[in-house]
């Protein structure tokens, strides 16, 4: 069983004794989700931390969404709960990566890619393909795809 799977039930565990809602609520609901994972398709099979990671993503994912969306209704008390659910995922992920950090991985790709004679929007699949394995789980592909766009239009 991943280590990362072990340490959320540990987690889970302490959060239910310790009777912190959110924490127990949370873990619950990552932990359904890496189940529901483990159980879907043809057989049931054991994730790996990496694959933990990636379902945690999803769901910090989720939340940043459902935040956004409560936010613009103007339901800040459901807003401020998935805001907390995400903050409790996020102690489980890798640290993101800010902006320049990205936009540093985007240039060497942008002229490795121009270097083998793509260019244009057809070069945006490229850079991605060559970006995306080197952020993984540390950034989210929207914010990646922008800061490719920009530095082939530049």
């Amino acid at each position: 069983m991943a280590a990362l799977k072990e340490k959320l039930k540990s987690d889970l565990t302490d959060a239910m004794r310790a009777r912190d809602e959110l924490r127990t609520g949370t873990l619950r609901m990552a932990l359904t989700a890496v189940t529901n994972e483990e159980v879907s398709g043809t057989q049931a099979r054991d994730l790996d931390d990496d694959e933990v990671l990636k379902i945690l993503g999803r769901e910090a994912k989720k939340r940043r969404e459902a935040s956004e969306a409560f936010t613009s209704a103007g339901r800040t008390e459901l807003a401020e709960r998935e805001e907390a659910e995400l903050g409790v995922l996020e102690t489980y992920l890798p640290a993101q990566l800010d902006d320049s950090a990205i936009a540093a991985l985007v240039d060497a790709a942008v002229a490795e890619v121009r270097a083998g004679g793509q260019d244009g929007p057809r070069a945006i699949g490229a850079v991605m393909k060559i970006v995306q394995p080197q952020v993984a789980g540390r950034a989210d592909g929207s914010r990646v795809a922008q800061l490719v766009r920009a530095a082939l239009d530049s």
